[in-house]
């Protein structure tokens, strides 16, 4: 009897030279949705450019994300009209479910009450995902305040709904505006992390609701949707006008971030600041406080370029995103789950898409581990 070694194994399909580990420039997905072109500042949806899509309703751009992906085609006033029966719909699941929410940070509340969603619902799934954001984040907001949740107004557009329930009483017509230029806003923005998030996980045919309650999942980390909140952080730190320019100096000598500024993506400025700066300049009751903000970016934008001259650290979507959230009633420690509201029009409409696409996302990985000894055979 001889030994002799086994056949050698078939050779593995060659890899790219190198790994990219946050998969910069990998092109993973083809898209009809969106398009971020850092390079311009520039974000487009569907064909238009943010700034022109910024006066239109958040309906209206849930009508063009969804346009030939959604199974059954809808206008945006069927849109809103669904919208508001499908609030209704998840508000009756509240009263077993919202006790559970207490003792957790709002935006696990808010992934516990998604998960309530089952795959069985009737009606359009991407419609009831939609509707059900803002009625969970605002029963959770009252809930933490010690108030019941308000049911619905069917009759509402989504926008002015979620800050009727979040508040009580029908908001204030500039607010109904700015909270839905945020929600266009913020609806979609490329192949951003929570959105490759929703598309893996609708590549394996796991459903609508799964996809997107995985996406919320990773918004919630800190280097994706959790910014706006640490802004006002910031602001509130600084406090007064004589101490901006010493405050920031001081933190950028500590090789601390300034919140609000700079951005993985855009090298110029982040468009969706200038919009949402156009629409905190329509909330004139938080005059003061956005007064004070625009002095603070304009010594932070001067120190950025003084101290970081090869680095462009331009103001990005969180800066602005904070005021416009705070003025109109939003808790900080709640923003993330504003966030999930408006960019749950791009998760839907990805998941559409990617399931129209049929195919599992399966990338493949270097192995850089030990091998195992030669086998022998006797």
């Amino acid at each position: 009897m001889t030994s002799r070694s086994n056949p050698s194994p078939p050779a593995l399909a060659p890899l790219a030279a190198h790994a990219a580990p946050g998969l910069d420039d990998v092109i993973a997905a083809e898209t009809v949705l969106s398009h971020v072109d850092g390079a311009a500042g520039r974000l487009i949806v569907r064909g238009h450019d943010l700034e022109a899509l910024a006066s239109r309703s958040f309906e209206s751009v849930l009508a063009l994300l969804w346009r030939d992906l959604a199974p059954e085609p809808m206008e945006e006033a069927e849109i809103r009209s669904a919208l508001g029966r499908a609030r209704t719909h998840t508000f009756a699941l509240l009263p077993p479910l919202l006790p559970a929410t207490d003792g957790l940070a709002p935006v696990e509340a808010l992934r516990l009450l998604l998960s309530a969603l089952a795959d069985a619902e009737g009606g359009p799934h991407h419609v009831l995902a939609v509707a059900a954001v803002p009625v969970f984040a605002a029963a959770i907001h009252r809930r933490r305040a010690g108030k019941d949740p308000v049911a619905p107004d069917m009759d509402l557009g989504q926008a002015a709904d979620f800050l009727r329930m979040l508040h009580g009483s029908p908001a204030a017509e500039s607010h109904v505006r700015a909270l839905d230029t945020y929600l266009v806003t913020v609806a979609d923005h490329g192949l951003n992390a929570s959105t490759f998030t929703a598309r893996v996980i609708a590549s394996t045919k796991a459903g609508l609701f799964s996809s997107v309650i995985g996406a919320l999942c990773a918004l919630k980390g800190p280097l994706h949707g959790g910014a706006p909140g640490p802004v006002l952080d910031m602001l509130d730190a600084i406090g007064e006008e004589s101490r901006i320019r010493p405050w920031l100096a001081e933190a950028l000598a500590r090789g601390e971030r300034l919140m609000g500024f700079g951005h993985r993506i855009y090298r110029v400025r982040d468009p969706r600041a200038d919009v949402l700066k156009g629409a905190v300049a329509g909330l004139r009751d938080a005059g003061g406080r956005i007064r004070f903000a625009e002095a603070v970016e304009a010594e932070a934008l001067a120190l950025l370029a003084e101290r970081k001259p090869l680095r462009p650290l331009e103001t990005n979507v969180e800066f602005y995103t904070a005021l416009v959230l705070e003025a109109v009633g939003f808790a900080r420690d709640g923003f993330t789950n504003v966030f999930a509201a408006g960019r749950m029009a791009g998760w839907t409409a990805h998941v559409l898409e990617q399931e129209k696409a049929g195919r599992l996302i399966r990338p493949q990985s270097r192995y850089v581990g030990p091998m195992p000894a030669p086998r022998t055979g006797a």
